[in-house]
């Protein structure tokens, strides 16, 4: 079986986005469980001794501990407040989860699902990992047990990652397209077809595969959504919030020039022939511009004179934060700014180029 190289979960690719790989920092993953600590260090795991930390550190907060005030004291008997785990810690916690379990389960087991976009390095949002998710070659048998998901459907490539069989990229977008909610999967969706260089024809031949099993009609509704072009959840998320209310979905990613071809700026949205640009923000506005060490009111100030020069070539300029998509005031203010008629922009638009793909090593089981 072939290697892919993929991002480890400490080393996630860069964005573009201040976001986390695996969920903004305001939108939990999954519920809260503590961090891991193994016998072999935080490698992965196969040992016995290994894999019952792990299912312990995992299991610690199902018992009744956790909503009997249960935890930690000093020894004054005061309670110790550990730290919350960040998505990454998730991440890593599963990652290491699924390098313990895998190697006692049944041969044949191909590491699918949200399992699979973790070993990717898919960024992820409100998805639950609370059980390593498995696929066997089988028609239906699935079942669920304390620490795994067994599915049970045809399943016939794989590629290697860390030295366990994963379900294809573009299977795995399938796969989430029917199991998670609609935002969560065109969340992962676009991060997987992004960095992997998906196409339709691929997508399109794994649906294809997948007639008949549950799910299917969001599938379909979900990959035709998708965006590789995405570069974090809140434009993912901007883009359902599109087309759930009936507005004609942008083009992503688009480099605003001068009418003799000098670069302006780029934004995340763009309606060239209505002449509307659309940015995302994050929690605040302009809040997407903020580096550590910047200052607030120099960043702001940059870049409403970068509005001023886009204003001035003849675009109208939306913005909207997480809130905005929320409470349904971006969809409000975008419907109200395409409706409007104007000249015809001077400045001009192109797709900016797309981030690298890595196209996955594939070989049939």
């Amino acid at each position: 079986m072939t290697t892919v190289a993929t991002t480890t979960a400490t080393g996630a690719a860069a964005t573009g986005s201040a976001e986390s790989p695996v969920t903004d920092a305001t939108e939990p993953t999954t519920t809260s469980r503590a961090p891991v600590r193994t016998a072999d260090g935080g490698r992965h795991c196969g040992a016995r001794e290994s894999r019952t930390a792990l299912l312990a550190g995992c299991g610690a907060q199902r018992g009744p501990g956790r909503h009997s005030g249960a935890g930690p004291r000093s020894r004054s008997g005061q309670r110790v407040h550990e730290p919350m785990p960040t998505a990454l810690d998730r991440r890593e916690q599963h990652r290491q989860l699924v390098g313990a379990l895998l190697p006692e389960m049944a041969a044949g087991s191909v590491v699918s699902h949200q399992s699979a976009a973790v070993l990717y390095g898919t960024t992820l949002w409100r998805t639950p990992l609370d059980r390593v998710c498995v696929t066997r070659n089988r028609k239906g048998g699935g079942r669920t047990r304390p620490f795994a998901k067994v599915h049970g459907s045809p399943v016939d490539r794989a590629v290697e990652v860390d030295g366990l069989p994963v379900t294809t990229p573009a299977r795995t977008v399938v796969d989430l397209a029917l199991t998670l909610p609609f935002e969560a999967a065109v969340v992962a969706g676009d991060a997987l077809a992004g960095r992997f260089g998906l196409t339709p024809a691929e997508l399109g031949e794994e649906i294809a595969q997948a007639k008949g099993r549950y799910g299917i009609g969001q599938a379909k509704e979900v990959i035709a959504l998708l965006d590789g072009r995405s570069q974090s959840i809140g434009e993912s998320l901007s883009r359902t919030m599109i087309e759930r209310h009936a507005l004609p979905l942008p083009s992503s990613q688009g480099n605003v020039l001068t009418p003799d071809g000098r670069f302006v700026a780029r934004v995340d949205f763009y309606y060239e022939s209505e002449g509307v640009l659309c940015e995302f923000d994050g929690p605040t506005e302009y809040g997407r511009l903020l580096r550590p060490g910047q200052d607030v009111a120099a960043a702001i100030h940059r870049e409403r004179i970068r509005e001023t020069y886009l204003r001035a070539l003849g675009f109208e300029v939306v913005r909207w934060t997480w809130d905005d998509v929320i409470r349904d005031r971006a969809a409000r203010r975008l419907r109200a700014a395409l409706s409007r008629s104007r000249p015809r922009p001077d400045g001009r638009i192109e797709p900016a180029p797309a981030l690298p793909a890595h196209p996955a090593l594939i070989r049939a089981l």
